[in-house]
């Protein structure tokens, strides 16, 4: 779990602490609480040692259980600030993978240059469908979420109109290791590197490849997008993380022009997708 968001939930436990403690009608010991409220003492107190995540309703509970009905507006924004950054995969994938990329598609359109950086999967802004159905069906098997694969493959591939428009700047760095793993038939993989390199030359397009023998000034970790200098989405296996602070924004960004150092273009970066490319021949 995050430094940034296990602190926030401290913070919001010791709100919580205050408000039993400074309840109008006398101070309210846990198991006063916990009673009152139906719940195992313990609960209360892993509420308030930011060793549990609230709900609305537990919050809504608490407000009330302490006599202080009006401050669960003020309790709920706080657990909505640091809940709206750390997205977590369970709750996001409950009603399949059409609703997260449609939220995607909404941060896509508001921006006009976004820098990506992915390590092990080709862009999904660059991405066949039938590769992206291939990514899907793999993380539905992997977190048992809805597969609603279809609707998901074209709400990506629609994102892909935001690279046809007049304006807009795509700056994409891929590590070559991306362009050989096979999450996918090896038939599938082959037509999604020839799509990779026929972007190569659009006008909207910066495409880089990192090469596997290239010296790299920092690892290449997890991937990441920055939109229009405002916004980062990155991801772990837990959950997607959206970051807006301008000091995270920076450090992605510094990341990024790092890991760029590293990259080849053009002609080259061509090269390397056709020795990608040949490499599946034989199989």
């Amino acid at each position: 779990m995050s430094t940034d968001y296990q602190q926030a939930r401290e913070a919001l436990g010791q709100r919580l602490r205050e408000l039993r403690l400074q309840a109008p009608a006398g101070r309210l010991t846990g198991t006063q609480l916990a009673e009152r409220l139906g719940w195992p003492h313990s609960k209360v107190y892993k509420l308030e040692g930011g060793r549990q995540t609230a709900t609305a309703d537990d919050l809504r509970a608490w407000a009330e259980g302490v006599g202080r009905p009006e401050a669960f507006a003020e309790l709920d924004a706080r657990l909505k600030g640091f809940e709206s950054h750390i997205r977590s995969w369970r709750r996001q994938l409950a009603a399949g993978h059409r609703p997260v990329q449609d939220s995607w598609n909404l941060e896509v359109g508001r921006a006009t240059a976004i820098c990506a950086w992915e390590e092990s999967v080709i862009p999904g802004m660059l991405q066949t469908a039938d590769f992206a159905r291939a990514i899907f069906l793999r993380y539905a098997d992997l977190f048992g979420s809805t597969r609603d694969t279809d609707e998901a493959v074209r709400a990506r591939v629609r994102r892909q109109e935001w690279l046809y428009e007049a304006g807009h700047r795509f700056h994409a760095l891929v590590w070559e290791a991306a362009l050989h793993a096979l999450v996918c038939p090896p038939s599938v993989l082959a037509a999604q590197l020839d799509r990779l390199a026929g972007t190569i030359g659009m006008d909207t397009v910066e495409l880089g490849i990192i090469p596997l023998t290239a010296s790299l000034k920092v690892p290449t970790a997890n991937g990441f997008w920055v939109l229009d200098e405002r916004l980062v989405i990155t991801e772990d296996w837990h959950a997607e993380i959206w970051l807006d602070d301008a000091d995270s924004v920076a450090t992605y960004l510094r990341v990024w022009s790092t890991l760029s150092e590293s990259t080849v273009y053009g002609a080259d970066a061509q090269n390397v997708i056709h020795r990608a490319r040949r490499a599946l021949a034989p199989r």
